[in-house]
């Protein structure tokens, strides 16, 4: 039924906009055209926060000093966040995590027992960039983004991703450039590719900045004016 519901819909529209290859690729949207528009970042509110912002968000929270690695996002238990922990365990890093959701009573139970676990609870926006940039990995265990917008926002604020090799955060990580992948629910691959990212930690982030402009929600912005005007059969100015 939901699958006939799904042709019938996108049926009655001219095009269809999904934010990722791997998103088109789950769409059955009958004769209807389908549009790969990225969603773009802000990157004049996410880039890499200032040193001194850094050091007085890590005070804030009474971060430890030494390599941080975290997640920042909704704690739903499709997101496989349990895996954060579970990779994490005995390496010599804080582990942060902000957010909310209904899977983060469930972490905060499994994660009691440790004190390199810290639960920020939800951040403003203002806020978001100062945490991409205190950390040195931005984690993300989900096999099932449609594109992964929290990435985007890592990345433009210069922080590496370790990503599941899965859904569309295959195409949002670049392999070696802004990030590495391991495969979904591997989770000796999880912590040997967080090593391997806090290993290449003065390497990556040369490499991330050159992929800033790229995020930029404007070129999205045009991709989709484009769009509109493929559909109405004129440019949009």
């Amino acid at each position: 039924i939901a699958d006939r519901y799904e042709r019938w819909y996108f049926g009655t529209a001219d095009a269809v906009v999904v934010p990722s290859e791997t998103a088109a690729a789950s769409v059955d949207s009958g004769e209807t055209p389908v549009h790969v528009v990225p969603n773009g970042v802000d990157i004049d509110r996410f880039g890499p926060a200032d040193p001194d912002a850094v050091a007085a968000f890590r005070d804030r929270y009474g971060l430890p000093a030494g390599p941080l690695v975290g997640y920042t996002g909704r704690h739903g238990h499709e997101k496989r966040l349990g895996e954060v922990l579970d990779a994490t365990a005995g390496l010599d890093v804080g582990v942060v995590i902000a957010g909310d959701g209904p899977a983060r009573a469930e972490l905060e139970r499994r994660a009691e027992p440790r004190e390199d676990v810290y639960f920020l609870g939800f951040l403003d926006r203002e806020t978001l960039p100062t945490f991409y940039t205190a950390l040195d990995a931005f984690l993300f265990p989900s096999p099932v983004e449609t594109q992964g917008l929290v990435a985007l926002e890592a990345i433009a604020c210069g922080t590496p991703v370790v990503a599941a090799d899965g859904g569309a955060l295959v195409e949002t990580v670049t392999e070696g450039e802004t990030g590495t992948h391991f495969p979904p629910g591997d989770i000796g691959a999880f912590r040997a590719a967080i090593g391997r990212t806090l290993a290449e930690a003065d390497r990556l982030p040369t490499r991330l900045s050159a992929r800033r402009e790229r995020l930029d929600v404007d070129r999205s912005i045009e991709a989709l004016e484009s769009v509109y005007g493929s559909v109405l059969g004129a440019s949009i100015d």
